[in-house]
């Protein structure tokens, strides 16, 4: 089905509906359960871009701060099973890399999405990495990786590096409770904040309406990841595909925050490693840099998306 009947297709089921002129939201069918998800500009006439949130057990919610700004095109977010607005089943054994995947594939089937673009963030870019290796991707025209988790050994170098950048004050609460494991300890978790204020989000957070009442799932973090962005003791402790970046033959664009927890040095050598690859570093910006930086961030996504459809 052509991208331009996009919401067609979404007003036709049951499950959607219209809250205004520019969003369509609803539930769709997953295996184990339905998730939440919403579109913005449903009538735009580009090629739709499909963004896959962080965490493990994060939410889309903050990619409401591009609604306004990424206008040309459908936009879809969708917050993943178990978390944000989506059922939670409490399927244990989907707490795995796979199921997301799978659930790529069943939000592209269900809104016949025949073409479109990838935008992974953070755990997302994991997803969409898996994707691009393990799924079909027939008809996608590009991959964004922002900020990606796309090697765990990887990202905890980074996070040394920058753990090391810190006051020695914070620096040494943070190493003597990661050697205690005392991951709740008071000090622990304000030097904690201490590095997410540096390197998750740089600027003040404001409020963004779409995030109003709606959670995460620690659970699923905590199984999956660990304690803190810096620390991983879950299943993807020993998670790498950089062996497996130059399989990806797709364009990409990496795009990093100037002071992001995922380095730009290291999206440097990340692209280095595949065929058709650029970086993009979001100045005076964090690890969320479409928070942080909403209007620059748009706008690297939008001309990166345009400059890969100019090809054609």
């Amino acid at each position: 089905m052509a991208r331009y009947s996009l919401v067609f297709v979404l007003l036709l089921s049951a499950c959607a509906s219209r809250t205004d002129d520019s969003t369509v939201r609803g539930m769709l069918p997953v295996p184990g359960g339905d998730i939440f998800y919403e579109i913005s500009n449903p009538e735009a006439s580009g090629i739709p871009l499909l963004l896959i949130h962080g965490g493990p057990g994060g939410t889309s919610c903050s990619y409401g701060m591009l609604d306004d700004r990424i206008t040309d095109r459908p936009v879809i977010r969708y917050d993943q099973l178990e978390t944000g607005l989506s059922e939670r089943p409490n399927l244990r054994e989907q707490w795995e890399i796979g199921h997301f995947v799978e659930e790529i594939e069943a939000i592209r089937a269900n809104l016949e999405l025949d073409t479109l673009h990838i935008l992974g963030g953070s755990w997302g870019g994991a997803v969409a990495a898996e994707y691009a290796l393990e799924g079909n991707i027939e008809g996608v025209q590009s991959i964004i990786f922002a900020g990606p988790l796309l090697s765990t050994p990887i990202w905890m170098e980074d996070a040394n590096i920058l753990v090391g950048q810190m006051p020695e004050s914070l620096r040494d609460v943070i190493r003597d409770n990661e050697a205690a494991g005392t991951f709740d300890h008071p000090d622990y978790v304000a030097a904690t904040d201490s590095f997410y204020a540096r390197y998750l989000f740089h600027q003040p957070r404001p409020e963004i309406p779409e995030c109003d009442g709606v959670n995460g799932n620690s659970e699923v973090y905590n199984t999956m990841w660990g304690p803190t962005e810096f620390t991983s003791t879950g299943t993807l402790l020993d998670y790498d595909r950089t062996d497996r970046l130059g399989e990806i033959d797709l364009p990409v664009l990496f795009v990093a925050g100037e002071y992001d927890e995922a380095r730009p040095e290291t999206m440097h050598k990340f692209a280095a490693l595949m065929s058709d690859a650029r970086v993009e570093v979001v100045a005076d910006a964090g690890h969320v840099a479409m928070v942080d930086k909403p209007d620059e961030y748009a706008a690297l996504v939008v001309s990166y998306l345009n400059d890969v459809e100019s090809r054609e």
